[in-house]
Order: structure tokens, then C-alpha cells, then sequence
């Protein structure tokens, strides 16, 4: 009834209303038609599951997976932390129900050993959201430092046949973990009243944000080696890592600047009052709000990197989406493209739709967005 009662408010609530709804309505169905009945009828869906092995991890090692499932567990579980410490939040019934329907999905189309890997990992996610509730702040913070070490563990000496979602999900992780950092010391720098550190930082900024990303790619794939000792095998990941980082992290520098502008005088007076030097006042008291603030905006550009990772494609390195291709050029799989392209958009739509909800829940908790 609720629903009917919604559609007469909304949607046919008189008489140009409710022509204008079946109008509309005529026109999505004559245009989605043709797109619907591929779907449903002469799409070869197959070629996702006879290739998610490949879409997946690319070439690597199938005896090496369980190290790149274990590194899925541990964000998972790192990112569950966080969020319960940040956002008090408990894991909403639909998360649990989601590992139960993934994993059923599953069933049919992946291997024994990778169905038990998939269910640890998924769980991995309200579990460290659980944990992290009844945990203290700091303990999550060390967690968080101990994950970043097991992670480089885990990938160092293996990542040169990495690739798929794998070598998207380790590079937007990596890159995320340090441009964060690296935009903070950037604002504080532009914001600051050291004249070098300010000129420095606001070089850095105007120049990184005035190149496009796929110049800094390059230059980061091709000179990064050029800064290490010779002797050294520096795997393309790294390289890779250290542009989109020095990328992203101009830009949030700039949100966080904003932030730290939107802070009130008085709050700086009141931590002068308080006897606080310049390094406790911005920790305890400025960019805590300040980032707050900003919160909507530091995760669109997460949620950018995520996105722009396919960018590595035009370098020849095998994210998911040169994947996507390789499958689809294959003689047994000609004419798939449509088919390929559409589940990797399908898959960075949920990455991206779930750090927006995310985004959305520590909003609500922390009292933004609301009056």
C-alpha cells in the first residue's frame, strides 16, 4: 500500500503528471528494449565465468592466490576497523545477507579452494567492523600501521604477474594509503607560516594539478627506477603507485586547505589559551575539523583513483580492464566485447557505489549533512 500511495503522490498525482510519467515511461522502454533483449537472449554471458580467473588475478601464479586473498582479507578487515571507530557504526544486516548471496552465487562458478578464500574475505569486512567496536582507537590505529606492513609482505617479489581487479584493487589501496599522508603535509605546508615549506607546497600543488594524469603516469613509470640504485628490480606497481599518489595528493591537499580555511579563529585562539603548540593545535584540534569538513570531497577522490586506475591500460600493464580486452580479442571469445566491458563496469560501479555509501554512513554518524 506504501508503494501504491507513493506512485499516486509522486508520479500521478494529476492529469499532466501522469501523462508525462507514461510518456516517459513509453520512452525508456522503446529505448532500453533492443538492450534488454540482447541481454536476456543473445548476450554470451559465459565468457565471465570461463575467464574469472583471468579477470581476476591476470597471469599470476594460481599456487601464489592465496596471497592475494589474504591481502583482500586483510583491507577488508583494516577498512571494517576504521569505519567502526570512525562512523560508531555496527555492520547493517544487507552486509551479512550479501556474503551469504555472493557466496551462493559463487558456488556454481568458482573452484572448491576459492570459494572458502571468497567467503573468508567477504567476511573479512563486518567482522573487522565488529571488532572494531569494541576495540579502542588506538588499537586500530596500530592495526591499521600492522596490515600496511603485512600487505607489503605479502605482495613484495610477487607483483610483476599481477593483474585483473587484483592489480586495481592493490593499486588504488597503496595509492590511497599514501597520498592521504602526503595531501595532509601539503595543506599544512600551503597553510602554514614557514615561507619555504608554503612556496614548496603551493609549486607542488599548481604543477601536479596543471599536468594531466597519464603525463605523470609516464614519468613516474619510466623515471622512478632512475631515482633507486641500479641494482634494484623496482616493480612496476611501485612505479605506478608513486604517480598516482603524488596526483591524488594534490588535489586533496587543496580540499583539505579548504577545510582547514573553514575552521573558525576562535578555535585556533582557543588552543593558543590552552598552551597547545602549533604541531598539537593542528592534530587535536584544526584538522580534525577540517577534515570533517571535507569529508564528501576526500572520497570522491578516492573514489576517482579507483576509477582512474584504468588509465594503466594505455602503459600495457594488466589491470582489469587490458584484461577485459585480452579475453575479448581471443579467437573463442570474438564478438564478446559487449559483454566483457559491461561486468568490469558493473564491477567498478559497486567499488565505487560502496565507498560512497560508506561516505554517506560516516557523514550521518559524525552529524554532517544534517540540521
Amino acid at each position: 500500500m506504501k508503494a501504491v500511495a507513493w506512485l499516486k503522490e509522486n508520479l500521478f498525482n494529476g492529469w499532466f503528471n501522469s501523462l508525462l510519467t507514461l510518456v516517459t515511461g513509453w520512452l525508456l522502454f522503446v529505448v532500453t528494449k533492443g538492450v534488454l533483449v540482447w541481454a536476456f537472449e543473445e548476450g554470451r554471458w559465459s565468457v565471465v565465468p570461463e575467464n574469472m580467473r583471468l579477470l581476476m588475478t591476470g597471469s599470476y601464479p594460481p599456487e601464489q592466490v592465496w596471497r592475494l586473498w589474504t591481502v583482500v582479507a586483510i583491507i577488508l578487515f583494516s577498512g571494517g576497523l576504521q569505519y567502526a571507530v570512525r562512523a560508531q557504526g555496527r555492520p547493517p544486516w544487507w552486509m551479512w545477507a550479501g556474503v551469504l548471496v555472493a557466496f551462493a552465487v559463487s558456488f556454481p562458478v568458482v573452484f572448491p579452494a576459492t570459494r572458502f578464500f571468497l567467503l573468508v574475505a567477504m567476511l573479512s569486512l563486518p567482522v573487522g567492523i565488529v571488532v572494531g567496536a569494541n576495540v579502542s582507537r588506538r588499537w586500530v590505529d596500530w592495526a591499521a600501521l600492522l596490515a600496511l606492513v603485512a600487505v607489503f609482505l605479502l605482495l613484495w617479489g610477487n607483483t610483476d604477474r599481477l593483474g585483473g581487479f587484483a592489480f586495481t584493487l592493490m593499486l588504488t589501496v597503496l595509492a590511497s594509503v599514501f597520498a592521504f599522508p602526503l595531501g595532509l603535509l601539503l595543506a599544512l605546508g600551503r597553510t602554514g607560516k614557514w615561507p619555504v615549506f608554503r612556496t614548496l607546497s603551493i609549486l607542488y600543488i599548481e604543477l601536479i594539478r596543471g599536468v594531466p594524469l597519464i603525463t605523470v603516469l609516464f614519468l613516474s613509470y619510466y623515471m622512478v627506477p632512475l631515482f633507486l640504485p641500479a641494482s634494484w628490480e623496482v616493480p612496476t606497481l611501485f612505479s605506478i603507485v608513486v604517480g598516482f599518489s603524488m596526483f591524488a595528493a594534490a588535489y586533496l591537499a587543496e580540499y583539505v586547505r579548504g577545510g582547514i580555511q573553514g575552521v573558525h579563529k576562535g578555535q585556533y585562539e582557543a588552543a593558543w589559551a590552552l598552551g597547545l603548540s602549533g604541531s598539537q593545535s593542528a592534530r587535536y584540534i584544526i584538522l580534525p575539523q577540517a577534515i570533517r569538513s571535507v569529508i564528501p570531497a576526500l572520497i570522491g577522490q578516492l573514489i576517482a583513483i579507483f576509477k582512474d586506475t584504468s588509465l594503466v591500460y594505455i602503459l600495457g600493464l594488466f589491470d582489469l580492464l587490458f584484461m577485459a580486452i585480452t579475453v575479448a580479442r581471443n579467437p573463442k571469445y570474438l564478438g564478446t566485447e559487449r559483454e566483457v566491458l559491461l561486468f568490469i563496469a558493473f564491477v567498478y560501479f559497486v567499488g565505487a557505489a560502496l565507498m560512497s555509501y560508506a561516505s554517506r554512513r560516516l557523514e550521518r554518524a559524525m552529524g554532517l549533512g544534517s540540521r
